[in-house]
């Protein structure tokens, strides 16, 4: 396993973190299916033991249930890991969504303080807040005096729009930021990776698989459980993601590498990533995803191939 230093933090990360959203489990919806707990622990266990030191979570994964996860197989052991998680979900109180009060915030670090049976969270993140509220500000006070407290070591922002990345760093003095990145989706490369990286920034590259899409493992007859974020997508849109995987098997050609490992090793070209952060649940996933590190390195060849396919919209 290779190590990044996390932006402008004192934190050295592995490259390739674990992502703990899959493992929340579909009791809730809105995860990748069905889960078995024993199997989880076993996946944290072996990226453990494979060098893994960052765990990205979130208080909304499972209601919860990611948390406690990630808190029983930390117990003892706690100082060893770099735990990321989220707050914004609110699923405490019925009918709500979105929450970024100061006093639900309190509220809810102290629910996942529990959870993670520890006493601080090195990276503490706002969940897909708008811009509007990114705008006012207020939020990111909170989150400073969380900080002064010690609850928290640093402060982070998870985003859909790189707009929305570039004014949080400018208005909330944010340390992290996560945001979708991989062969598929490269905007962040325009601005936002640019701006983060001379502002010491550390950047998480969340979905470096597309939703399991970049695997190769799927194809117009795969079928997705109750559940799973991907059975409600438009059949359209899997269809088109099925076509353009299937012009990325030469990443694979005659490469001791699968397909995720070579859309991992992708997201590693960028040094602006600090670390990618592939959604695991078994330990199988976990060796895979884990191992990309030292697979081969995409050649030139391979790269420059990609990104004719990404400007010609992967000729769909």
């Amino acid at each position: 396993m290779k190590y990044r230093r996390f932006g402008k933090t004192e934190l050295e990360v592995s490259e390739i973190g674990f992502g703990a959203w899959a493992i929340g489990g579909n009791r809730h919806g809105n995860s990748y299916g069905p889960t078995n707990d024993k199997d989880s622990l076993k996946a944290i266990k072996k990226a453990i033991d494979m060098g893994c030191n960052f765990f990205d979570t979130a208080d909304v994964y499972g209601h919860g249930h990611s948390e406690k996860l990630l808190g029983e197989a930390f117990e003892g052991k706690r100082e060893k890991y770099i735990i990321a998680t989220k707050v914004g979900g609110d699923f405490y109180n019925v009918g709500a969504s979105v929450n970024f009060r100061r006093d639900y915030i309190r509220f809810a670090i102290e629910k996942s303080l529990k959870r993670l049976r520890t006493d601080y969270i090195d990276i503490y993140q706002l969940h897909n807040p708008n811009r509007a509220l990114i705008r006012e500000g207020e939020v990111f006070e909170t989150l400073q005096g969380l900080k002064k407290e010690g609850k928290i070591r640093y402060t982070g922002i998870s985003i859909f729009d790189s707009v929305e990345g570039i004014e949080a760093m400018k208005i909330g003095n944010i340390e992290s930021i996560q945001v979708i990145y991989n062969i598929f989706n490269q905007e962040p490369l325009l601005e936002l990776f640019p701006t983060a990286k001379s502002r010491g920034v550390g950047i998480i590259a969340r979905e470096p698989l597309a939703n399991s899409f970049l695997t190769g493992k799927y194809d117009s007859k795969s079928k997705f459980p109750q559940g799973d974020i991907r059975a409600s997508m438009p059949i359209g849109y899997k269809l088109n993601m099925f076509k353009a995987a299937e012009k990325l098997k030469f990443l694979t050609e005659n490469r001791d590498r699968t397909m995720a490992q070579a859309a991992l090793k992708f997201v590693l070209l960028n040094d602006a990533v600090s670390v990618v952060i592939p959604g695991i649940k078994n330990e199988q996933q976990a060796e895979e995803n884990l191992k990309a590190g030292d697979s081969k390195d995409l050649t030139q060849e391979e790269i420059m191939k990609i990104e004719s396919l990404v400007q010609n919209n992967f000729y769909l």
